[in-house]
């Protein structure tokens, strides 16, 4: 079927999303907005909340997803996706269907945006109709996602009004005017508890403050948030020493019940904000007399649209204050949009105009220096603009709701489990505290929240996938790890994983060689006495399993030697573990530019290292042939953040 006809009585849009940190479900929503102010009745939904089948009933689909793991899409699209595999779908299934996408990633991932490019392909091969090229933002662009997706979405919008063209004497919803909340706040009724404001983080009277130092907040998370398992924190220790850089802790925590998980899976944890911010915010609204009544969360009947916190009415006395600290991100580096939205709620014109500059795609540059830049926080913004003043009621649907963060498990084999058969976690967390351009102090709001629980609190925590999927076999078979700094912890997972299989062959088999291969694990840090993560553990693992521990410490000399120089020292030993042995690599850590110099590393190692043919090594071309093929065959791959 061809372009629906410009005269289409109805004028609706579907946009779905598949998000695994919000950054998918914000660009949706800003769809949404888009496509509002173009009168186009809209709804915005998770991909996995929709059957592919009643797609054709709107005028138009817009499909946003986030790439995670090995090129997969997020949780929340995964049943969707399922449900656009099955074989007996015809070609003509989605006939009818008029499409668009728009994908997220991070191109210092070898698969980059590569599921909205299979979501894409699928949509065409059951006979949809693209209306519109397909963009694709890069987390690595110098502005940020924004870089990519304006100047997509301002040309987008001029196609949608050139392709539904508005009926005369109607026009546009200008940027000015204010789009109806879809979600409000209004009082609630009277508890027969007094309701008491959320005291203050201070030392806990429970427990001497020496017995943990420096570990002062006992938390008992009661937030009813979906599909989460409540976890115990039982431990909390730095392992950094005390003068380094960098405060990083390995923390605990358990179960009661018997969960399974593999290496490469996540912990999620939704941080709570600070009662001092809360404080802060509510003073400078005005809020003052609202702030510890007992409130509810309504819809507006704008749209038909999910509630932006799900389960919130579960909440035992929810307040204003509770909703700032508990579900609200005032820390958050806000969106181009959110700017937007505050310029209604200030009379000041110097103000407003300031404000609607920011959402000028002209001035993304700015706003990215104004923000993104000096990691300029929402209660900040706030305080410079301080004739912004939004109503109460609007609070929910004006601040970013706090996400969930994600942890890689470091725990695996015998890891897993306590000696009282709960199910254990354990995580490596680096705490994010540094000073930006504008020489103020900036904290990571989750790892903030951590650094201070004390073991007895307790966490409401999700259970996730994750992506490397690694095999028995592969397990088992040659292995090469490579893992700066905190990229250890899914690597530790595999590592006590591997030695859980040889072990239980060993019980089955007695006096039989385990059929294992060896591991090559890489570590690069800054100095090995200060931050040279488990290696007490990697002697007692080479008892074990064959295990041979290289490293590369940045600050320990005086040429800076990083884990793709350690890569080069050894181009032999890489080319017969990934080339002769057919052993697999995993590389883990940040996404900057490490994974690019590992992977220009290894490719030199199949050049250099060895040949296929003895006399006949490989060419360049050859040689990164060679390791495409171990990406696409699921031997080459990167778990990066």
């Amino acid at each position: 079927m061809g372009d629906a006809s410009p005269s289409c009585v109805e004028r609706s849009v579907l946009i779905l999303y598949g998000s695994e940190t919000g950054n998918a479900q914000e660009v949706a929503e800003e769809l949404g907005a888009l496509t509002e102010r173009l009168h186009f009745t809209t709804h915005v939904s998770e991909l996995n909340q929709c059957k592919p089948e009643l797609l054709s009933s709107y005028t138009l689909t817009l499909f946003v997803a986030s790439t995670t793991g090995q090129g997969d899409l997020p949780a929340n699209a995964r049943q969707f996706w399922k449900s656009l595999l099955l074989k007996k779908l015809p070609p003509t299934f989605l006939e009818g269907v008029n499409f668009a996408c728009f994908g997220l990633g991070d191109s210092s991932y070898p698969k980059f945006n590569w599921a909205i490019r299979k979501l894409y392909k699928r949509l065409l091969q059951l006979g949809a109709n693209e209306i519109y090229p397909t963009g694709e933002a890069d987390q690595q662009h110098p502005e940020g996602l924004e870089g990519t997706f304006l100047p997509w979405m301002t040309d987008f919008r001029k196609h949608l009004l050139d392709r539904h063209p508005l009926p005369d004497g109607q026009h546009p919803i200008p940027d000015d005017e204010q789009l109806p909340p879809k979600w409000i706040l209004q009082l609630g009724e009277e508890k027969e508890a007094v309701l008491k404001p959320n005291p203050p983080l201070k030392t806990d009277p429970e427990a001497p403050a020496d017995e943990y130092p420096g570990l002062h907040h006992l938390d008992h998370d009661s937030r009813p948030i979906p599909h989460t398992l409540s976890a115990t924190l039982t431990g909390n220790r730095r392992v950094t020493p005390q003068k380094h850089w960098q405060d990083v802790r390995h923390v605990t925590l358990t179960v009661p019940d018997a969960v399974s998980y593999v290496p490469g899976d996540m912990i999620a944890i939704t941080p709570k904000g600070s009662p001092a911010d809360a404080q802060v915010l509510i003073d400078l609204m005005g809020w003052q007399d609202q702030a510890d009544q007992p409130i509810s969360l309504v819809p507006t009947g704008a749209t038909a649209s999910p509630p932006p916190i799900p389960n919130l009415e579960s909440y035992p006395n929810l307040t204003l204050r509770a909703l700032l600290v508990d579900y609200l991100d005032l820390r958050g580096i806000p969106r181009r949009s959110f700017f937007s939205i505050i310029a209604h709620y200030t009379s000041d014109e110097m103000h407003k105009e300031r404000l609607l500059e920011f959402t000028n795609p002209e001035y993304l540059d700015e706003l990215w220096d104004y923000t993104t830049r000096p990691r300029r926080s929402i209660v900040e913004i706030l305080h410079e603009f301080d004739t912004v003043k939004i109503p109460w009621q609007h609070a929910i649907s004006v601040l970013p709701v706090m996400r969930a963060r994600q942890f890689s498990l470091a725990s695996g084999g015998q890891r897993k489990q306590t000696a009282d058969g709960k199910t254990q976690f354990e995580l490596l967390i680096a705490i994010v505290k540094y000073q930006t351009v504008i020489k103020r102090i900036r904290e990571g709001v989750c790892t903030k929240y951590l650094s201070v629980l004390r073991p007895g609190s307790t966490l409401q925590v999700q259970l996730q996938p994750g992506g490397l999927n690694s095999s028995v076999q592969q397990l088992t078979a040659a292995t090469v790890l490579i893992g700066p700094g905190t990229g250890i912890a899914p690597l530790r997972s595999m590592l006590w994983e591997k030695a859980a299989l040889v072990q239980a062959y060993r019980e089955q088999n007695p006096g039989v060689t385990p059929p294992v291969g060896p591991t090559v694990l890489l570590y690069g840090g800054r100095n090995r006495e200060s931050d040279f993560f488990f290696e007490e553990e990697w002697a007692e693992l080479s008892k074990l399993i064959p295990l041979q521990v290289l490293t590369a410490f940045s600050r320990d000399q005086q040429r800076k030697v990083y884990v793709q120089d350690t890569i080069r020292e050894n181009f032999a030993l890489f080319f017969r573990l990934l080339h002769d042995m057919q052993g697999s690599v995993y590389i883990c850590g940040s996404s900057g530019r490490m994974p690019q110099a590992v992977r220009e590393a290894l490719i030199e190692a199949f050049q250099n290292g060895g040949a296929p043919v003895p006399g006949q090594p490989f060419t360049r071309a050859q040689a990164e042939e060679y390791l495409v093929k171990l990406e696409k065959i699921g031997r080459y791959k990167q778990e990066t953040w």
